[in-house]
């Protein structure tokens, strides 16, 4: 056997037509015979921020106890047992920089303009808005030089920026969690199709995308070559890695289509939901998030914004028997039933995030995981 120092380059991707695949990262990755080679690779850090809207009930959620790792799970936390080990729950802070009291609303509005800045957004209903950087584009200007997508901002809402949502404040601050300079909002993508084509389509024309959408045809189908000569370059560890890693790019495809064929079938609502966006909410978080996982690990992005709605969300939630809004029960006023409706939203939503938190767990990430060499904030 020969064995040869010359390593696989990191950004190495599957070009094809159409489509641009970028890869985990490999052991062929770290050069034979070197320090890399026979110890743990420096991990690559990822940050992502999660934001849950309308608050929570909090004694529900604040762990019972005097801190440390002994504290006792409370039911909105409970979908996180697995994870205690690897979980810090802060309490005890205020954001007092979006605190104002001479006004008599806007609460919802200000806590989310201000949750990742601690600036107070301005009150306005025109073009005018001002907020502040927050601090994913900070580490954005740090991890977001050596990856294709500086970051990533995703949503399950539509991201309307025009008018006043709340005591004369622009709906812009209810709908960017990200601000990349204090005048400048990061649009949050909806639609799991413009999510993918954004992580693997090879920004070629318009017209050349949309028609690759609107067939069956699977985005590797254009690679099929690549991944033939890459894989004669690999050693078996290698190649489960990157066959486990096509497969799972494959199947939230699959489930991409499946969602556009189930739309195209149904009747368009007042306002019409891309044709990418499951409709069942539960589906339209998972593909998001399992978009996320894939981004995070192709490095084609290192941090990222996730609402898991926008605030003061109406949102309804039958399938949980909840089929109040949100924002209705979170104002509940002790009500023992508001509050076991809204206890059963944040529980759910949480439930959602755990499986995110599994699937980063589940995923090798170098020497560790995805879920080891990340910091995820939900609040």
């Amino acid at each position: 056997m020969i064995v040869t120092k010359k390593a696989l380059p990191r950004r190495t991707v599957l070009r094809g037509i159409g489509a641009t695949v970028a890869l985990p990262f490999l052991d062929a990755m770290a050069p034979a015979l070197t320090a890399t080679s026979r110890t743990p690779a420096n991990p690559i850090p990822r940050l992502g921020f999660i934001y849950a809207p309308n608050g929570m009930f909090l004694p529900n959620f604040h762990p019972v106890g005097g801190g440390g790792r002994g504290f006792e799970i409370t039911p909105i936390l409970r979908p996180l047992e697995p994870f205690r080990d690897q979980m810090v729950v802060v309490s005890g802070l205020s954001n007092n920089g979006v605190v104002s009291p001479n006004e008599g609303g806007g609460v919802h509005t200000r806590a989310h303009g201000g949750w990742l800045s601690g600036v107070l957004p301005k009150r306005t209903e025109g073009a005018d808005i001002r907020a502040g950087k927050t601090i994913d584009q900070y580490a954005a200007d740090q991890l977001g030089a050596e990856t294709s997508l500086r970051s990533l901002q995703l949503t399950t809402d539509s991201n309307f920026t025009v008018g006043n949502c709340e005591n004369g404040y622009s709906c812009t601050y209810q709908n960017s969690t990200s601000w990349r300079t204090a005048t400048t909002p990061l649009p949050h993508e909806r639609d799991p199709r413009v999510v993918f084509q954004r992580l693997f389509g090879d920004g070629g024309s318009v017209e050349a995308r949309l028609a690759q959408m609107q067939t069956d045809r699977s985005i590797l189908d254009s690679v099929t070559e690549s991944i033939g000569r890459l894989e004669r370059r690999l050693g078996l560890r290698d190649r489960t890695a990157v066959e486990d890693y096509l497969d799972s790019v494959r199947q939230i495809e699959r489930r991409i289509q499946r969602a556009e064929a189930n739309n195209e079938n149904t009747p368009l609502p007042p306002v019409a939901q891309p044709s990418g966006v499951p409709e069942a909410y539960d589906d339209h978080v998972d593909l998001l998030f399992d978009l996320l996982v894939l981004a995070y690990q192709a490095d084609v992005t290192r941090v990222s914004c996730t609402q898991m709605a926008r605030e003061l969300s109406g949102r309804t939630y039958p399938n949980i028997g909840v089929p109040e809004a949100h924002h209705s029960v979170s104002h509940h006023q002790l009500n023992p039933h508001n509050i076991e409706q809204y206890t059963k939203i944040n529980t759910h939503q949480m439930s959602l995030f755990a499986r995110f938190v599994e699937k980063m767990h589940s995923t090798q990430d170098g020497d560790g995981t995805l879920l080891d060499h990340s910091i995820i904030l939900y609040g």
